[in-house]
């Protein structure tokens, strides 16, 4: 299929997308702090079946209209609800598989971050084909561990392939915040770059692969994801555990403990390391 008249912009809840030629690029505001909800996971799955239906798209660009968040992670008080509208794109109630079906997607798939973007949010960020983030705000950490759980939308998989073993390690086992700079030293994003100079960065770059002959970027993704890209059952198997492991006395008592620290709250969360340290009491 191609477009003869493609619109200037699609306007969902909470993504907005500007069409520019073959690129997308795609802002997220889900106020109050672009957790992931079912209403995000609903819009990225319509943003990626509009976008994939149309031979015209060739580069999809996420960005944050928060400049504090891009997106903070996964709501934990709506987990079987964000899962159902992630099964309308894979069958499976599964944020791990829609990643991994991002991972795959014939289009190529670019990260703008500022902000925080912690586990859920984190790991949208690494199912995309490239990752730049501003040096100044942007904040990584995948927190799992924390709660008595490991990851379930792929992080694993992801982060273990890119910082190797120990690194990866480090990354999942401490639940710590890892600052842009750092993030680039261990493989968790391609650059690190001041953030007056992002935006256009990554413009450029999206318009320069998306004026290239589509073939030639499917044949190079699908390679490179069989070097690189985990099978779908291992993504499987840690989207189940998580889902088995939430449900856990312990883990529920810290979730809960976090809630009432200020967990998925705007401002407490700038803080984030303050909610963690205190769960064991």
């Amino acid at each position: 299929m191609s477009s003869s008249a493609a619109p200037d912009a699609w306007t969902l809840e909470t993504i907005t997308v500007v069409v520019d030629g073959p690129v997308l690029l795609a802002e997220i505001l889900a106020p109050p702090m672009n957790l992931l909800g079912p209403e995000l996971v609903r819009d990225l799955v319509s943003v990626i079946q509009r976008a994939e239906a149309d031979d015209a798209y060739k580069v999809l660009v996420l960005t944050s209209g928060d400049p504090e968040y891009f997106v903070s992670h996964v709501d934990l008080t709506r987990i079987a609800e964000y899962r159902s509208e992630a099964a309308t794109l894979t069958g499976v109630p599964s944020i791990a598989l829609l990643f991994r079906h991002l991972s795959a997607s014939r289009l190529v798939t670019i990260a703008q971050i500022e902000g925080r973007v912690r586990s859920g949010g984190s790991e949208l960020v690494l199912a995309c084909d490239m990752r730049f983030a501003a040096r100044e705000s942007a904040v990584f950490a995948q927190f799992e561990s924390a709660f008595g759980q490991l990851p379930g939308g792929g992080a694993t998989q992801h982060l273990a392939r890119l910082m190797g073993r120990s690194r990866a390690l480090e990354v999942l086992l401490s639940a710590s915040d890892y600052d842009a700079d750092l993030a680039e030293q261990y493989g968790w994003i391609n650059r690190a770059m001041p953030a007056s100079a992002l935006g256009e960065f990554v413009r450029a770059l999206a318009q320069r692969i998306g004026g290239f002959p589509a073939a030639g970027l499917l044949a190079i993704k699908d390679r490179v994801n069989a070097i690189a890209l985990a099978p779908t059952e291992d993504f499987r198997r840690d989207s189940d555990l998580f889902a088995e492991e939430v449900g856990n006395a312990e883990t529920q008592r810290r979730i809960n403990a976090a809630m009432r620290a200020g967990l998925q709250t705007r401002d407490r969360e700038l803080e984030f390391g303050t909610i963690i340290d205190d769960l064991g009491t």
